[in-house]
């Protein structure tokens, strides 16, 4: 006939005082938070990983408000579309308000790139909230494991003592479940850990492309065309080298 399982879960709740009760709610609820963070950022980064190709059609869209209403469309709420639109929106307000005066004399491309900096620290605020959270958890749940842990076996030996039996049957039932504690401190932290160190990474490559595209806004808005890479290029090769010249065309 079998026997319940004297030293499972529900006892070792049934037997723990109050402080061993409180650090397992507490790797509960850290546990839940994390997992919270881990999905709703993987879920905003898989949606900015699909919107990866609109910032190559915005620049190849008819006009400026074209290409915002593009952005508007297939990437709202994104921080290239924010950038887009803010930077839009500071040179629209230099062009209108600009004046002979000392105060309308502020250069329009020093305007556009305050409004570019401010939007791309807006957009890494956003990006590292959280991860603040991830990275605490990371750190402190194996700990407050172990203290559960410390605590249990200090509790479980004293009851031992007390008790007066101290063989091996009854001390590796208490010990053990006290053990367990460890396990759930590790099991909280390892996935808040991976993840941070994902989303770092991850955060790390979108605000790179970010800085790219924030480039590219301030030449367009101040010199009327986005930087051709490839003909900058060549026309670097070709005054290293004065006799390789680009081909521009068919003798």
């Amino acid at each position: 006939m079998d026997t319940p399982n004297a030293f499972g879960l529900s006892q070792l709740w049934a037997q723990a005082d109050l402080i061993i009760q409180s650090v397992a709610i507490l790797l509960i609820g850290m546990s839940v938070a994390s997992w919270y963070l881990i999905l709703s950022k993987g879920l905003r980064l898989f949606s900015t990983r699909r919107h990866g190709d609109v910032v190559e059609q915005f620049w190849q869209a008819a006009s400026l408000d074209e290409g915002l209403r593009l952005l508007a469309t297939r990437a709202p709420d994104t921080p290239c579309e924010r950038l887009a639109h803010q930077a839009a929106a500071a040179h629209l307000h230099c062009t209108r308000h600009a004046t002979n005066t000392l105060g309308g004399t502020l250069d329009a491309g020093e305007f556009v790139t305050r409004a570019l900096r401010r939007s791309i620290a807006d957009a890494t605020a956003r990006l590292e909230s959280g991860l603040t959270v991830l990275a605490s958890i990371g750190s402190t749940a194996p700990f407050v494991g172990l203290f559960g842990t410390v605590w249990g076996i200090y509790h479980a030996l004293t009851s031992i003592s007390v008790s007066g039996m101290a063989s091996i049957d009854k001390v590796a039932g208490p010990v053990g479940e006290a053990l367990i504690m460890t396990a759930v401190g590790l099991f909280v932290a390892i996935p808040a850990v991976l993840a941070y160190n994902g989303f770092n990474r991850a955060n790390r490559v979108e605000l790179s492309e970010l800085d790219g595209f924030a480039h590219d806004l301030h030449a367009y808005f101040t010199t009327g065309s986005r930087v051709d890479v490839a003909s900058s290029g060549a026309e670097r090769r070709a005054v290293a080298n004065p006799a390789v010249r680009p081909v521009t065309g068919v003798a």
